[in-house]
């Protein structure tokens, strides 16, 4: 029986779409005047304490100093493996996992054009500054950088990826919803769970009942769940940030804060000229790059865990 199944999809899904394109071709590297050190160093443990998640891994607080979900501003940008996330890994290689694969459940800021591609073609990241140290992780995930997946595209959001009318039927089996369907094909160690587009109308309780389902899911595959926070505050108050930080908090997961390395940037990273959704150009870069000191610095934390 599928466990995954928000209601009235049709109607939610038709409320929003995150339809602008990316540039077309793979973005330029970022100079080093883009990349602030202090904002891209693992910190401090954006941990849970209590509540269980689905399966038979339970959230395990980490026994570290933690801030409070509504302190989600001050959490670094690249997180501390927590007790929780090693539970789940550990879970993930014994179901057989591929530790050499992640997966991307995202919307249109996650497809491959404007985020992570580059890192699959050595030739259009070799500038970039850090990186060598961080080629082991590129070597291990290569491949899955420049890929979509069956559960990132233009219009997704929270609901979206866990309604079958999202599907491939070319790829997916009947009945099968994008996430589980990626799941199933990818069978990743890691999924960056990164729905951003604010829908309209809707509520952070509505959000955030889609991403308990997303992550609860996600867990119970046996991957660990990376969950973002948002550059733009579309919705005024960053209620859905504070919302992703309380849901890392709880099930204690890694927490990438993309909002926290976009605040030295232009704009803090939103193109002053479109929505106040989208990011600038210059933006991506740093996007892709602290994501990957995630990915690597999770990776170099659990590749041992048999």
């Amino acid at each position: 029986m599928k466990t995954c199944r928000p209601i009235n999809f049709l109607i939610i899904l038709l409320l929003s779409a995150c339809t602008a394109q990316p540039a077309l071709d793979f973005a330029t590297p970022v100079g080093e005047s883009e990349q602030s050190e202090p904002y891209l160093r693992a910190t401090q443990t954006a941990a849970a304490a209590g509540a269980a998640a689905t399966g038979t891994v339970e959230a395990t607080p980490t026994e570290e100093e933690r801030l409070a979900p509504e302190d989600w501003m001050e959490w670094p940008v690249v997180p501390e493996v927590t007790e929780t996330a090693r539970e789940i890994y550990r879970k993930g290689i014994a179901m057989g996992n591929n530790p050499k694969a992640f997966s991307k459940v995202g919307d249109c800021q996650n497809v491959r054009e404007a985020f992570l591609g580059f890192f699959d073609h050595p030739g259009k990241y070799k500038d970039m500054k850090g990186i060598g140290a961080m080629q082991d992780t590129i070597n291990n995930f290569a491949g899955y950088f420049d890929r979509d997946g069956e559960a990132t595209k233009y219009g997704f959001n929270a609901a979206a990826v866990l309604s079958p009318l999202w599907a491939d039927p070319e790829v997916c089996l009947p009945d099968e919803t994008p996430l589980e369907c990626e799941l199933r094909i990818t069978r990743p160690s890691f999924v960056l769970i990164s729905l951003e587009f604010w829908f309209e109308g809707r509520t952070p309780d509505t959000y955030e009942r889609y991403m308990r389902q997303i992550i609860e899911y996600t867990m119970a595959q046996g991957a660990v769940p990376i969950l973002a926070t948002k550059a733009d505050n579309i919705e005024k108050d960053h209620s859905l940030n504070l919302t992703t930080a309380r849901l890392a908090y709880e099930y204690d997961l890694p927490l990438w804060n993309w909002w926290a390395a976009a605040q030295p940037l232009g704009d803090h990273g939103i193109d002053p000229y479109r929505d106040g959704f989208h990011i600038s150009v210059a933006a991506w870069n740093v996007r892709s790059k602290t994501f990957l000191q995630t990915l690597d610095h999770l990776w170099k934390g659990l590749k041992d865990i048999q």
